[in-house]
Order: C-alpha cells, then structure tokens, then sequence
C-alpha cells in the first residue's frame, strides 16, 4: 500500500509558532488528522485558528511543558485517550537558554527539553505507533549537532555550562536517539529519522543572552529562511512516499547524509539510550 499523509493522526510537538506551527498548517493542507501540541493555552489556541483559518481543517491541541517529566506523561496519557491511532510523531519542541538551569526533575533544561522530552514521549507513545503501522517518527535536530560533545559524567554542564555547548549536545543526542530508535524498530513498519531544517527564523533563540539577541536580529537573521521553508523537509519526512522504508538516516537539505561521527557510534547511541531511561525514571 502506498503510504499517502491523507486521514492519518499526526502528532507535532512545539505547534504554537515556527517551524511547529508551519508543519501542522502543511499537513492539514494535505488532509491529515493533525494534533498540536503547545505550552501555553493562549498561544496554542491562537495557532490552532491559524491552521483552521489557512486550510478548512480543524486541527486540536492538547497542552506540555516538556521541561516536566509529569506533564510529558500527562500529555501521553491524555492523546491516547482521545486517539485511536498515531501515524506520524513530529519531535519538534525546544529551547535554549542563555544560563544554566535546572527543571523540576533536577536535570538541565536544555537536554531535558530537547532529547529527554522526545525520548520520553516517543516511549510513551510507542505502541500506539507501532500499531498503526506502518508509521512514522520525525525528529527535528540541527547541523548544531557538529561538533558538539557527549559527557556522560557531565551531561549536565556543571563543570562549565555555554548556550552553544547545552544546545549542540541537546540536538547531537537528537540524532543519537532517532538512530538509536531506528535499530530497536528495525522491521517493525515504525521508521526514525533525523532532519536539519536549516536556520529558520523562529522563536527558539529567545533564550540567547540579552548581549547576543541584537547580533543575532542584525547579522543572522537575514540569513534564516522562513519557518515555511524550514518546514518543507520535515513535511517531506513525514509525507513522501518514496521514503516509507528509508530509516535511521540524518537529512540536511532535504537528503540523506552522514551526521557528525560520534553521532553515528552506535555504542554511544546505546548508552545514551540507557542513561535517558534511567534519567526518566525508566519508561
């Protein structure tokens, strides 16, 4: 069966604005059953009219903070009560912020919103996915990841915390994990995958430094393409049927190719996997 987008339930983390809100105002365009997810409940119902207003669907949002461990449960608990299947998960929610911080669960917030929030909501979801094969999982990550390094006795930056190091960590175990995922799926209909959306103009660096936003406004953002083109590779992701068996690959600019090489060292990928379960309490 050729894999089509129409009538099927897709899940889009970080939907309020940019890149979220663009792939759900996409996917809605081509008919599928789209479900957004956002932090605050003003935000998220104001992009929910959006998506209604430019395509005649009627999308729903449920609410999470990603920074808590009970709310990501919470939002689980909460789509799987009102959705019988889940074809497509879009990973897509994310942060920074300019100092070190630490969530409810004691876990810095970088890494626990950008990694540990997709990994505990793909577990939590995962057999819903996997009986609506065949589906998929989409993880947004960024050519950030380069570069970037992995402490597993310092994940946290207590020896030394910068907002480039906290977020190419964050987007380096993104690509660890959707490659790990794709390994422990293999053959199950389920495919993981990875994508660069490339510099967008969306909310995300609003936790840069005071000293830094000025540089970003004037010097990068002239640069950054819009959050529609930025979505375009993910909707392909999710959407295009010649890739309904092509998984565990990292895209930049819409292809496939090889992410930076401690991201493709599978033992790092299985202990990073081992250490988030533990970090989330098990699954």
């Amino acid at each position: 069966m050729t894999w089509s987008i129409e009538g099927r339930t897709v899940l889009v983390t970080g939907a309020s604005n940019g890149l979220g809100l663009a792939t759900s105002v996409e996917l809605a365009r081509r008919g599928a059953t789209v479900v957004m997810v956002g932090r605050d409940l003003t935000r998220t119902t104001a992009a929910v009219e959006i998506v209604r207003a430019r395509t005649g669907a009627r999308p729903s949002y449920l609410l999470a903070d990603f920074s808590s461990q009970a709310s990501t449960r919470k939002l689980a608990a909460a789509f799987l009560d009102r959705h019988d299947r889940l074809d497509v998960l879009v990973n897509n929610a994310g942060g920074v912020h300019s100092t070190r911080r630490l969530t409810e669960d004691g876990i810095e917030a970088t890494f626990a919103v950008n990694h540990l929030g997709y990994f505990l909501l793909t577990h939590l979801l995962l057999d819903r996915l996997l009986a609506s094969a065949p589906a998929r999982v989409v993880t947004v990550a960024s050519a950030g990841h380069r570069g970037a390094t992995l402490d597993f006795d310092d994940l946290g930056f207590e020896r030394g915390y910068a907002i480039m190091k906290a977020y190419g960590r964050s987007k380096l175990a993104n690509v660890l994990f959707a490659a790990e995922l794709a390994r422990r799926l293999e053959g199950s209909g389920v495919t993981s995958n990875s994508l660069h959306p490339g510099a967008v103009d969306t909310g995300i660096w609003s936790g840069a430094p005071v000293w830094a936003k000025p540089l970003i406004r004037v010097f990068a953002r002239p640069f950054f393409a819009s959050p529609q083109r930025g979505a375009e590779p993910i909707v392909r992701l999710v959407t295009d049927p010649a890739l309904e068996d092509v998984t565990g690959r990292y895209f930049e600019k819409g292809v496939p190719v090889d992410p930076d090489p401690l991201a493709q060292d599978e033992a790092v990928a299985a202990r990073l996997w081992d250490v988030s379960a533990t970090l989330v309490r098990s699954i």
